[in-house]
C-alpha cells in the first residue's frame, strides 16, 4: 500500500483528461480551508466553564488565538520542508499524509478540550493541523501547475480558490455543529434578584450554605449564543459549548475527504505537454518576467528576488490574516453597540462566510486577471488599493459611532470584502509569479519555502492585533471607570475601583458591562479598538509595494545550466 502511493505508480496513461486533476484538488482546498473559519471557535473556546460568558478559570482571548497562528506557522515550515518531498514522493503520498495530521489534529484537540488542557489544542490543531494544512496546500497546487503550464494564473487560482472557499462550508457547518451540541448551564435568576458575592474578582451565590461560583450574562451575551435565553446568572462547569464534540466529529470527515481525494491524484509523464501550449508572447504586460529557463530549489534562495516575494507576501497576509483572525469579533466590536438590531450573532457569522465566499473569489478572479495583466501589475494593485481601504476603516468605525446608520456597515462590509480579495488573490497569484521568475522545474518547493511567509506573518498579524487590541480594552476600561461614580461601581461589581486589574483578569468587568452603568452620553470606545491596528497594516503595505517595484529578471547565473554542474545530474 505504501508503495503505491509514489508518484511512480500514479503516472496518467495516455488521454487522460488534465481536468480530472481539478476536483481532487478543490477538495482537498475546501477541507483544510475551514482554518480561516477559526473565530468561530473563540467564542466558544473563552467561555468553556461559563458558556453564556467567560468565567475566571476560563482561557482568555489573547491565548486562544495563538492557536490559529500556530498553525499557520506549521503549515509554513511543513510545506517548506514537504515540499522538496512532494517533487520526489509525488501528490498522493504527501495529499493523505496531510489527511492524517489534518483529521488527527481535529481530534486530538476534542481530547485538549475535554480536559481543558490548552496544550493539547496547540498541539493538535497548531503543530499537526498545521502541517496537515502545509503538506495538504502545496500538494494540489504543484500538481495542477504541471497538468497547466498554458495557464500558470488560471491553475493556480483554481486550486487556492478551495482554500479561500473552505470556510463557506465550514462556517455554517460549524455554527450548526456548535448549536447541536450546546447545552445552556444551569440559570439562578436576574442579577437584581439574587445576592452576589465578589471574592477575589469571581462572583458567586451562596446556595443551601455553600457558595456556587456563577456568571453574569448580559442580554447581549445571550444574543451571542446558539441557542436564545435569557440575560441573567448563570453557574459555572454546568453547560456545554459543543466545541468539543466539533472537533472530534470534523476530524473524522475531513480526513475521509481528504483521503479520497488524495488517492485520486495522477501526474502527467515526464516532458508532457498539452496540446495548445504556446511560448508567453513577450509584449504581453509582464512578459518580460517570464523566463524559459528554470532555477534549482537551493539556488533560488540565493536570488534577490525569492526575498523580494518573500517579503511582499509576509507583509500582504500579515494586513489580512489578522483581519480574518478576528473577522466575527471585529465586526461586532465596531457595529453591535450602535446597529444592535443588525449586528447580531447570526449576522455575524453570515460575514465570516461571506469573508469566505470574497476570499475563495479572489482568488480565482486575480490569478486569472495576472494571466493577462502580468504578476508584478496584480501585486501593485494589491498594495495600492490595500493602503486606502485599511486607512478608510477607523474613519467608517468613528462615522458609524457618531452617527449609527447602515451607510456606514454597508461601506465597511464592501471595503473588508474587496481586502479579502486581494488576500486571496496574492496567495494564487505567487505560485505564477514564482513559475514566471524562477520557471516550472521546482515551482513546489520554491513554493513551498516561500511560504515561510506565511508563518512569519501567522505571527505577526495576530500578535500586532492581539497586543494593539488589548491595549485598547485596557484603556477603554480605565477611561470608562474613571467616569462612573465609584459608588455605583461597587454596587455593580461588589469591588472599589482599586481592584480594577484583578476584576479585569478574572473577566469580572468588561468594556459591555461598564457602558450599562456609565452616565448618559458616555461614547462607546468599542468601535475604535482597531484603530491603530488598520493604520499599522496600511504602514506594512507601503512596504511591500516598494519591494515589487523592484522585481527583476532572475541573472541567468542562476539558471540551472550555469548555477551547477550536480544540478544537471540531479535532472
Amino acid at each position: 500500500m505504501l508503495a503505491s502511493l509514489h508518484k511512480q505508480h500514479i503516472v496518467a496513461k495516455p488521454g487522460f483528461n488534465r481536468w480530472w486533476a481539478a476536483p481532487a484538488s478543490v477538495a482537498i482546498h475546501l477541507c483544510i480551508g475551514s482554518v480561516y473559519a477559526w473565530s468561530m471557535f473563540n467564542p466558544p473556546l473563552i467561555k468553556q466553564f461559563g458558556v453564556v460568558a467567560s468565567a475566571a478559570d476560563d482561557w482568555h482571548f489573547s491565548s486562544v488565538v495563538w492557536i490559529f497562528s500556530t498553525a499557520i506557522v506549521f503549515l509554513g515550515l511543513a510545506a517548506a520542508i514537504g515540499g522538496k518531498w512532494l517533487e520526489k514522493v509525488g501528490p498522493r503520498a504527501t495529499g493523505f499524509l496531510a489527511a492524517c495530521f489534518w483529521g488527527g489534529g481535529f481530534i486530538i484537540s476534542s481530547i485538549g478540550l475535554y480536559y481543558h488542557q490548552l496544550w493539547l489544542i496547540y498541539f493538535g490543531y497548531g503543530v499537526l493541523g498545521g502541517c496537515g494544512l502545509g503538506l495538504a496546500y502545496v500538494t494540489p497546487v504543484s500538481t495542477l501547475i504541471r497538468w497547466f503550464p498554458d495557464r500558470r494564473g488560471m491553475a493556480t487560482g483554481l486550486a487556492i480558490m478551495g482554500f479561500g472557499g473552505g470556510a463557506i462550508i465550514g462556517a455554517p457547518l460549524k455554527a450548526y455543529l456548535l448549536g447541536l451540541f450546546y447545552q445552556a448551564p444551569e440559570y439562578l435568576g436576574k442579577a437584581a434578584d439574587l445576592e452576589l458575592i465578589t471574592s477575589a474578582g469571581r462572583r458567586f451565590v451562596e446556595i443551601s450554605g455553600q457558595n456556587i461560583e456563577v456568571v453574569v450574562a448580559t442580554a447581549k451575551d445571550m444574543a451571542n449564543m446558539p441557542v436564545a435565553g435569557p440575560e441573567g446568572v448563570y453557574v459555572v462547569g454546568t453547560g456545554n459549548t459543543g466545541a468539543t464534540s466539533v472537533f472530534l466529529v470534523l476530524g473524522i470527515v475531513y480526513f475521509i475527504i481528504m483521503t479520497l481525494a488524495a488517492f485520486s491524484f495522477r501526474v502527467p509523464p515526464k516532458d508532457w505537454k498539452p496540446a495548445s501550449w504556446q511560448p508567453a508572447v513577450k509584449n504581453r504586460p509582464g512578459a518580460q518576467l517570464i523566463t524559459d529557463n528554470h532555477v534549482h530549489i537551493d539556488q533560488a534562495l540565493k536570488t534577490p528576488q525569492f526575498y523580494q516575494l518573500w517579503l511582499m507576501l509576509c507583509l500582504n497576509v500579515t494586513a489580512g490574516i489578522a483581519m480574518i483572525g478576528v473577522a466575527k469579533t471585529m465586526i461586532t466590536d465596531i457595529f453591535s453597540p450602535n446597529l444592535p438590531g443588525i449586528v447580531d450573532a447570526k449576522f455575524a457569522a453570515t460575514y465570516v462566510l461571506m469573508i469566505s465566499v470574497f476570499n475563495m473569489m479572489g482568488r480565482f478572479f486575480w490569478a486569472s486577471t495576472s494571466d493577462y495583466i502580468g504578476r508584478k501589475n496584480t501585486y501593485t494593485i494589491f498594495f495600492l488599493l490595500g493602503i486606502c481601504l485599511y486607512l478608510s476603516i477607523p474613519f467608517l468605525a468613528s462615522q458609524a459611532s457618531i452617527n449609527p446608520a447602515v451607510t456606514w456597515l454597508i461601506l465597511f462590509y464592501a471595503a473588508t470584502m474587496l481586502i479579502f480579495t486581494m488576500y486571496g488573490g496574492s496567495f494564487s497569484t505567487i505560485p505564477a509569479y514564482l513559475a514566471d521568475i524562477f520557471g516550472t522545474l521546482h515551482v513546489g518547493g520554491i513554493h513551498g519555502r516561500l511560504l515561510t511567509a506565511w508563518s512569519t506573518a501567522g505571527i505577526l498579524g495576530p500578535f500586532i492585533l492581539t497586543y494593539l487590541r488589548e491595549q485598547a480594552i485596557y484603556n477603554a476600561i480605565y477611561d470608562l471607570t474613571a467616569k462612573i461614580d465609584p459608588a455605583v461601581f461597587f454596587d455593580q461589581f461588589g469591588a472599589t475601583v482599586e481592584q480594577l486589574d484583578t476584576l479585569i483578569s478574572t473577566n469580572t468587568v468588561s468594556i459591555v458591562q461598564l457602558m450599562q452603568i456609565a452616565p448618559s452620553g458616555t461614547v462607546d470606545p468599542t468601535p475604535s479598538l482597531y484603530n491603530t491596528t488598520m493604520y499599522t497594516m496600511a504602514a506594512l503595505l507601503i512596504i511591500g509595494l516598494l519591494c515589487n517595484a523592484l522585481i527583476r529578471p532572475v541573472h541567468s547565473r542562476h539558471h540551472i545550466e550555469n548555477s551547477h554542474p550536480s544540478y544537471l545530474a540531479q535532472e
